[in-house]
């Protein structure tokens, strides 16, 4: 069936449609499959060859064809990139399919529709406040498409305008939806997406912190209650690695079970000594392990403390997670062991490192007091030629021996993981930690930014009567790296950021773009703390604030104040309301209805009368042509006409009530 005159899309419309759906799909194209892209591109060719009258409308036939062969397609790769990418490829597709079988209006509203919704759906993949502006760029363009429909005769900028206007009007009513709707948990499980996961990872080689020392992407940002610790105290744990095959450092199995049945303590026991508060804003990297100083408690939901010291999410870190820690810095760990966590931690392969093993022995004997032997350990480093590089020599199957002995070039890893090895070697239980060291400061919005480059390794050794004690031999090879960070290390040498030519980090060299990135910064910090991280608790501290003792009266006289001012704003906007009180109230019903004409594009010249206007808007906006005809009637009966009280009365009546309604009409428009 042919659509109407009235249902055809106009030429309008499809420029903007043209437009939406190149910017709607630009940001989800890292879940697109190849095919999806294929698909996609096919129709936005064949969309703008119809706009073009190159084209005509494919058949029926191929539509369903493509459509059955892309569902298909997507039913055999799903187990591959996940069950929720398989769904936002399925709806991507079927948005495209039914770009380019468009008839009328409401085919295009449907495409708008599904428009909003994947828009929505981007904000799955990132949430920052940059991209959240880039995204209402986008809604806004989408509003426009709705208005093209019922604005033909208007130009593209006039429509642009209005789709801007219609966007900020929805503002205040999504921040008040945003402040007072309570936080439910979901009544069903999302799928995942099947993302890679990104940081650290939980088996460590001697190659692996070296490729996250080449990546400038955020790890996590901490803000602290008070005065932050000093860069060299600043050790953000995060994995603790006690099983060593010759080549790997991993988790014990102990610790995978437990990680895996949530077993372990959630609530913080008592403890002593000084403490330091902060919250930390971590980045999405589809892992559970956490960051913290030691020793770290933490009371936020779905975060167990391990027996290792470690914090873990029992659920991925499948976006931005705000979690609060408390540490107390003074508090021994594990003051006494298990003999299972004893030999766990001495344990080495057989015939791994001979060489090494044998220095470690004559530590052993030469230094019979473990404190002094660990320290004999530590100054080894400085008494032999070791240098600190990101890019070392590689090595063979004995792979610490290669380096302690031979080349003697490494990074943090390596130098863990042969000091690991050695007190191990010698009769002390050792183990290796990773996670971050230090941080960037940003003084603007007090808080400290860790990125992936300041990725870390170190050791634990156990003492009788201390427990666990943090030693890091990368300190005695490069202390600057400690004591003042990473990039004060490697300052004017930007090799570590071969894996991102262009990172904002890259501006540290130039103080004016320095400051705009990290005010830039700032600002995407506040956002998270206070919409990403705007949680039931938050939401109960600001209605607090506003309200005073929260209960269910205040919260619905403040929501039906709230929404009767949105209301109020928008009528009062769109013309429809005016808060003067004029004492001609026939001639300002009138003038607004010409005011309304005017953003119409048919302005009323101040010497054109009543039935000269009325016939300039008759020729020009038939379809309130009579509407308008009457409006002009009954104003000349109003204004030159001689009426009787009743008749003045009744007339005045119908005059308003047909105002109004012409008004909502032009508006449409």
């Amino acid at each position: 069936m042919k659509p109407s005159q009235q249902e055809i899309i106009s030429r309008h419309s499809l420029l903007w449609l043209l437009i939406i759906n190149v910017v709607i799909l630009l940001p989800l194209y890292d879940k697109l499959t190849p095919w999806t892209m294929a698909i996609c591109g096919i129709c936005l060719v064949w969309r703008y060859g119809i706009f073009m009258g190159k084209v005509a409308k494919p058949p029926r036939f191929l539509v369903t064809s493509l459509a059955l062969a892309s569902a298909l397609t997507l039913a055999l790769v799903t187990s591959k990139i996940g069950l929720l990418n398989g769904l936002i490829n399925l709806l991507i597709l079927g948005y495209s399919l039914k770009y380019i079988e468009m008839i009328d209006r409401r085919d295009v509203r449907i495409v708008v529709i599904v428009g909003y919704i994947l828009i929505a759906i981007t904000l799955l993949g990132q949430q920052s406040i940059y991209f959240s502006i880039l995204l209402i760029f986008i809604a806004t363009i989408n509003t426009c498409v709705l208005v093209s429909l019922y604005r033909e005769d208007v130009k593209l900028n006039e429509t642009a305008r209005i789709g801007v206007s219609l966007i900020i009007q929805s503002l205040p009513l999504a921040a008040l939806l945003f402040l007072v709707f309570p936080r439910l948990p979901p009544l069903w499980m999302m799928p995942q997406l099947k993302t890679a996961q990104t940081g650290l990872s939980d088996e460590v080689s001697f190659g692996e912190i070296g490729r996250l020392t080449r990546s400038t992407a955020l790890a996590f940002r901490v803000k602290f209650d008070g005065t932050p610790p000093m860069n060299h105290q600043l050790y953000w744990r995060a994995l603790v690695l006690e099983d060593y095959d010759g080549q790997t450092w991993t988790r014990h199995e102990s610790i995978k079970t437990l990680e895996s049945n949530n077993l372990a303590s959630s609530s913080m026991p008592s403890a002593t000594g000084p403490w330091l508060n902060y919250s930390v804003i971590a980045e999405k990297s589809n892992q559970h392990w956490l960051f913290a100083l030691d020793v770290a408690f933490s009371d936020t939901l779905d975060i167990i403390q391990l027996p290792d010291y470690r914090l873990y999410s029992t659920k991925s870190l499948t976006q931005t997670f705000q979690y609060n820690v408390k540490s107390f810095t003074s508090v021994p760990m594990d003051l006494s062991l298990t003999d299972n966590v004893r030999n766990i931690n001495l344990r080495l392969p057989e015939q791994s490192n001979p060489r090494t093993h044998q220095l470690a022995e004559s530590f052993a004997t030469r230094y019979p007091n473990p404190v002094k032997r660990l320290n004999a350990m530590m100054s080894y480093f400085t008494e032999q030629a070791y240098f600190y590089t990101l890019s070392p020599p590689p090595v063979g199957p004995q792979q610490i021996d290669d380096f302690l002995l031979e080349n003697k070039a490494g990074f943090c890893v390596h130098y863990a993981s042969a000091l690991t090895f050695m007190a191990r070697a010698s009769g002390i239980p050792a183990r290796m930690v990773t996670g971050y060291q230090g941080g960037e400061w940003n003084k603007r919005a007090q808080y400290l930014s860790i990125y992936q480059y300041m990725a870390h390794a170190w050791v634990e050794v156990w003492l009788e009567g201390r427990g666990w004690i943090r030693l890091d031999p990368t300190s005695m090879i490069a202390p600057e790296r400690i004591l003042e960070g990473f990039d004060a290390y490697f300052q004017g040498r930007n090799s570590y950021f071969i894996d991102s030519p262009f990172s904002a980090l890259r501006l540290r060299d130039y103080p004016l773009l320095n400051e705009l990135r990290l005010t830039l910064a700032s600002i995407d910090f506040y956002w998270s703390v206070w919409v990403l991280g705007f949680d039931s608790s938050k939401q109960e501290q600001v209605l607090h604030q506003l309200l005073g003792t929260i209960t269910k009266q205040k919260l619905a006289f403040f929501m039906l104040t709230s929404l009767s001012l949105i209301i109020l704003v928008i009528a009062y906007s769109a013309g429809l309301l005016h808060f003067t009180r004029d004492k001609d109230k026939v001639s300002s019903a009138y003038l607004r209805v010409c005011r309304l004409l005017h953003k119409k594009g048919v302005s009323r010249r101040l010497d054109q009368g009543p039935l000269d206007f009325c016939l300039k808007v008759e020729t020009q906006l038939p379809v309130i042509a009579e509407d308008f005809s009457q409006l002009t009637q009954y104003y000349i009966a109003l204004k030159y006409r001689t009426l009787t009280a009743s008749g003045r009365k009744s007339t005045t009546k119908l005059f308003i009530r047909l105002s109004r309604k012409l008004k909502l009409k032009i508006i449409k428009l």
